[in-house]
């Protein structure tokens, strides 16, 4: 049986770098670890982390297509982030100008979550502790 510790990290693809940054760190609160551009790619590269984990890398590539469904799609359907108080999470986000669906509960958990989504359109979810 193959022996995996635990899950390293995400990688996520942006069209606006700027943009997508200012979004993971200054709205979403993930910790910029580390940022490079690779010249030869036209290519910016920033490791973030949550609560002093490495979590998420974002990089940025030249004309990237666009996401090709929301979000029932094959492939990487969304992120979840885990919250204390998903109510709370909600409005800090919508203070800040972001979307966020209403809230609903898990029908086999009954935790509480709720969806957004990135500048890019990839979903997000904070999903209640």
């Amino acid at each position: 049986m193959l022996d995996l510790q635990h899950l390293h990290h995400i990688a996520v693809i942006c069209t606006d770098y700027p943009i997508s940054r200012r979004f993971y760190t200054q709205i979403l609160g993930l910790e910029l670890v580390r940022e490079v551009y690779r010249q030869e790619r036209d290519s910016y590269k920033a490791d973030l982390a949550l609560n002093g984990h490495y979590v998420l890398e974002l990089f940025s590539f030249p004309n990237v297509p666009a996401r090709m469904s929301y979000p029932e799609a094959a492939g990487l359907r969304h992120l979840a982030f885990a919250v204390a108080d998903v109510e709370a999470a909600r409005k800090s986000l919508q203070g800040q100008g972001v979307e966020v669906q209403e809230i609903r509960v898990d029908e086999h958990t009954g935790k509480r979550f709720c969806f957004f989504s990135d500048p890019d359109g990839l979903p997000l979810e904070l999903y209640e502790l």
